[in-house]
């Protein structure tokens, strides 16, 4: 039976240098390799500084996500193989921000968005995939609006700066930098904003998009060839890029500690990581990456147990619904075959009804109208109960019912032996 079959590797089991290995190529490239595959009929990936998920639909999702993890760069004990009802579980909990290392923070939500919308376009989903996303996107709303599962601090920006103030006890007077002006570097500065704390300078790649974010802070906007000699000034940096390559390397940071006797805190959320690990080694650095933030996620789990708890139910009742969904739309695919069949035995038969009755004497349109709609009404009566009746057997999961139906009336594309 074709079904959602997905393979999971996330933050849970693998730290942020596994997660950079684990699949080298592009999005895109991982799509077009999942799509050449027979057995795909449908696929998708979630793919996160935090997870690389894969979503197929297939008659052998496991046994193509278990060859599929052959050529992934991780070793297959550190992902997690799920099945049909498995994974339309983990969907819904990951849009609503319960499978996050931040709990419910909303980054998640519109990572999800965007990644389905990038499948959806190069024609990588169809219906099942797009009913299950679709519900994804839908639950991932309701939870936000109906619990304060995502009240205060939940991004990994946020915790980002939660950890700063973790090694200093406290930012007030410390000379902030944020490297990167795309959104998570955003949402760095903003928080930094919201807990009164002055971002000093602000790097980017581009830098007119430093210079409008430095100049909503009251900040300093930094060229990127510039940034050794306004690290020297700093206390902490943030560094959220999603540069390919180290932004700050243990040479540039070598040449700055020369130049001082005091502590420096560098947080590396970049995706890949930002900071080259080796500055870590260097007297007065401190160096922090993502798998630092789980003792800040930790704590969040703590304050949000109780609205999770809401989520959960949210969660249960409209998995229930998809489900629901999916027997629907099996019913009804096997409901539209049959009076597709029906239809044209139907339009071949009074065809040739009126061939012959013409034969004998004059045919108007009336007659043939009188004698289209009559079998029309006909067939559309012969086929109300069995109708129903399939129905009935989709939500009850009778799978033999609707194979012996699929057989008895050749619904599955095969043609009937001539006698």
């Amino acid at each position: 039976m074709t079904e959602v079959s997905s393979m999971i590797i996330s933050h849970k089991k693998v730290c942020i240098k596994d997660m950079e290995s684990a699949w080298h190529g592009g999005l895109d490239d991982l799509l077009e390799h999942l799509m050449a595959h027979q057995l795909v009929e449908e696929c998708a990936v979630v793919k996160t500084c935090n997870r690389v998920e894969i979503y197929v639909v297939s008659l052998k999702g496991s046994k193509v996500l278990l060859n599929f993890a052959k050529q992934m760069n991780v070793s297959s004990r550190i992902m997690d193989f799920l099945d049909h009802d498995e994974s339309l579980l983990h969907l819904l909990r990951v849009s609503s921000g319960l499978e996050s290392m931040i709990i419910g923070e909303d980054q998640i939500l519109g990572q999800v968005k965007e990644l389905y919308s990038f499948a959806k376009k190069t024609g990588a989903t169809g219906r099942m995939l797009d009913t299950a996303f679709s519900k994804a996107i839908q639950v991932g709303k309701r939870v936000r609006k109906e619990t304060n599962i995502n009240k205060g601090s939940v991004s990994i920006g946020s915790a980002a700066v939660e950890l700063a103030e973790d090694v200093f006890g406290d930012l007030t007077g410390k000379n902030i930098m944020v490297i990167g002006a795309g959104e998570m570097g955003t949402l760095v500065a903003k928080s930094l904003a919201g807990k009164h704390l002055n971002v000093e300078y602000v790097a980017n790649r581009t830098f007119e998009r430093a210079k409008k974010l430095a100049e909503e802070l009251g900040g300093v906007a930094v060229p990127y060839d510039k940034l050794v000699d306004y690290t020297d000034h700093c206390d902490a940096i943030i560094s959220a890029t999603s540069a390919p390559h180290s932004v700050l390397t243990r040479e540039m940071m070598l040449k700055v500690m020369s130049r001082r006797d005091r502590k420096i805190v560098l947080i590396d959320i970049g995706n890949p990581r930002n900071i080259d690990p080796g500055v870590a080694s260097i007297e007065n650095v401190v160096l922090h990456n993502i798998d630092d933030l789980k003792s800040i996620s930790n704590r969040n789990l703590q304050q949000r147990k109780e609205e999770a708890k809401k989520a959960e139910k949210i969660i249960e009742e409209e998995l229930r619904l998809l489900k629901m969904q999916y027997k629907r739309q099996k019913a009804d695919k096997l409901i539209s075959a049959l009076y597709s069949k029906v239809e044209e035995i139907r339009r071949d038969e009074c065809r040739a009804a009126v061939n012959k009755l013409s034969a004998y004497h004059t045919m108007g349109e009336i007659e043939e109208k009188v004698l289209y709609n009559m079998t029309h009404s006909f067939s559309n009566q012969i086929l109300a109960e069995p109708t129903k009746v399939l129905r009935r057997a989709a939500e009850h999961d009778d799978e033999r019912l609707l194979e012996i139906v699929t057989e008895l009336f050749k619904l599955d594309g095969s043609r009937e032996q001539k006698r």
